[in-house]
Formats: structure tokens, C-alpha cells, sequence
């Protein structure tokens, strides 16, 4: 009983033997289970994070965000990586609770209906990011991509851009990425644009070389094409260095253009022309209502549904 006490944070024992029990603790490499104490207390010690890419900075930084908004709360974050599908968000969701985290934390605003009647039912606070769904589960700190996309499709018309195209995946694996062509469509409906001009290229997330041959598609089917929207930045970096190989001057020839602000856009030549989206700061305010819905969960007080909508911005460069 003594050492279990020594072993609690808090508990009152003699610091003399406190000391000796941590010594034989760190002597014999032991680690505390606190598996069985978490059935009671209701507290695992840990958040599920769900994001579609291990491999993409964009949301490795909103995992920094969230991580160093966890920061001293005794909170750690346990990573799931659904690879762009629905369907694997739901196994993963599944797993997840049946582990007992104390809030999940899902990337995007689609799932299949299963994965939604699961997050509803879980007891436990649910945030959805990178999205501004119609229908939340519950909290949401995120931005429309399709209205951002829109923005992008508007700064181009403004700058004389007249024949622009919009370069995406085969399929809308990539939920954000559909919403970002959906807004491209809007928007030049809107502007009184008609011919829209769509490249499907490659099964999300869209690699650099598949930008490339997207771009090959788009000049041998649209040969007056005078920009592109790329659903991302990787795919506009490649896109870019196909016009370098055919010798195509941008943006005197054609115009790239692409979206999240990855390190690769501003260090390219040219640099290119994107839209900016504060990947960390989603994290960020994510940990933060969090920390708040948890809080509320313990002490019996839910709170009410949250939406936090973040910034977003087109950050115009050489490349338009």
C-alpha cells in the first residue's frame, strides 16, 4: 500500500521513503499500468487523433497544435491514419473507442453512417477539423474549402486570368479536395465563366509527378489554358516542373497555382501562388476546446457545441 501511494501524484507519504521506493522504481525499469485505475477514474490520459496522412506537413503541423496545446494537461495523443477513406476512418474509430479516450478528434466533416452514429454515441467530446460540415457531429474548428478554393478562383480573375482550369484526384476519397473543386465550380459560374476546365488525375492525395501529368492532360486537351488551381501544393510543384520541361514560361505562359502553403511552394522557382490555411493554429484551438469539453465531461457539465471558424488566406507569389 505504500508504494502504491508513492506512485499516485498528491498522496501524502514520508519523502525519505518516497525516495527510496523511486530509486527500486528506477533501479528495476519499472513502468506504472494504470489501465485498471482508468476504469474507475474515467480518465485514460489520452485523445484520439484521427488525420488522413502521416507523410503531409500540413497535418503534422495541426498534430504539433494540438500537441503543444495538451501541453502540462497530463494529455497525450494517440494518432490513427485513415488514408483518405471514409471506411477506414470507421475501423478506426472503432478502435479507438474501444480503447477509452477521453475525446476524439477527427479530420474532416464526411464520414460513412456508421462512423457518425459511433462518434454520436460516444460519450465522450468530438471534434471534427479542416472542414466546416453542414451538420456536425459537435464541436468544430475548421474553415469551408470550397469557399477558400472560391477566393483563389476570384484573386486569378482579378489578375486577368479569363481561361483557368482546376487540377484534382479520380475520386472524392479526398473529401476536402471535392469541396475544393466544387468551389472552383461555383466560382467560375459565378464570375460568368462557363467553360470550366477539369483535370481528375490520380487517386488522392495527389503526388507530385501525378501534378505533372495532370498538367501534360491539361495543355494536350485545353492548349489555350491560362492557369490552374492544383488541390494542393504538392501537385502544383509538380505541375510546375512539367512546364519547366516543356519549356513553358509561368506565369507568362501559364499560371500554377495551388493550396495549403506547404514549404515546397514557398522555396520553389517560381515561388507559387496558394492559399494559406494556419495548419497549427487548427491544432491549436482544436487542443484548446478540448481541454475545455473534457473539463466539462468530468465535472458533469457538457458543454454546449462549439464551431471555431479559422483563417484563411490566398497568398499570391511569382508563379500567377
Amino acid at each position: 500500500m505504500t508504494v502504491s501511494r508513492a506512485l499516485k501524484d498528491g498522496a501524502s507519504i514520508a519523502a525519505k521513503t518516497r525516495n527510496k521506493i523511486m530509486k527500486a522504481v528506477e533501479d528495476l525499469g519499472y513502468v506504472l499500468d494504470q489501465s485498471a485505475g482508468s476504469l474507475s477514474s474515467k480518465r485514460t490520459g489520452f485523445v484520439a487523433v484521427l488525420v488522413p496522412s502521416i507523410n503531409n506537413s500540413n497535418f503534422a503541423d495541426t498534430a504539433r497544435g494540438l500537441t503543444d496545446a495538451l501541453q502540462g494537461s497530463g494529455l497525450q495523443l494517440l494518432l490513427g491514419y485513415t488514408d483518405y477513406s471514409v471506411e477506414k476512418e470507421e475501423e478506426l474509430i472503432e478502435s479507438m473507442l474501444r480503447r477509452r479516450p477521453e475525446a476524439i478528434v477527427v479530420t474532416g466533416g464526411r464520414h460513412t453512417a456508421r462512423g457518425r452514429r459511433l462518434l454520436e454515441n460516444a460519450g465522450i467530446p468530438v471534434i471534427e477539423t479542416w472542414d466546416q460540415p453542414a451538420k456536425p457531429v459537435r464541436h468544430v474548428v475548421g474553415f469551408s474549402n470550397a469557399e477558400a478554393a472560391a477566393s483563389l478562383v476570384r484573386h486569378l480573375h482579378g489578375k486577368g486570368y479569363r481561361k483557368i482550369a482546376f487540377i484534382g484526384g479520380t475520386t472524392n476519397r479526398d473529401t476536402r479536395g471535392a469541396d475544393r473543386r466544387l468551389g472552383y465550380e461555383r466560382a467560375m459560374t459565378a464570375l460568368g465563366l462557363k467553360d470550366a476546365r477539369v483535370i481528375s488525375f490520380g487517386t488522392p492525395p495527389i503526388t507530385m509527378q501525378q501534378g505533372g501529368e495532370a498538367l501534360a492532360r491539361l495543355i494536350e486537351q485545353w492548349p489555350d489554358v491560362e492557369a490552374a488551381i492544383c488541390v494542393s501544393d504538392l501537385s502544383a510543384f509538380g505541375a510546375l516542373m512539367e512546364c519547366h520541361r516543356r519549356k513553358l514560361q509561368v506565369p507568362k505562359r501559364i499560371a500554377i497555382a495551388g493550396f495549403g502553403d506547404f514549404e515546397i511552394s514557398r522555396c520553389s522557382y517560381p515561388a507559387i501562388t496558394t492559399v494559406g490555411v494556419h495548419c497549427y493554429d487548427i491544432g491549436r484551438r482544436a487542443g484548446e476546446l478540448l481541454l475545455r469539453a473534457i473539463e466539462g465531461e468530468r465535472k458533469g457539465q457538457p458543454m454546449a457545441a462549439e464551431t471555431i471558424i479559422t483563417n484563411y488566406a490566398v497568398i499570391s507569389r511569382e508563379s500567377t
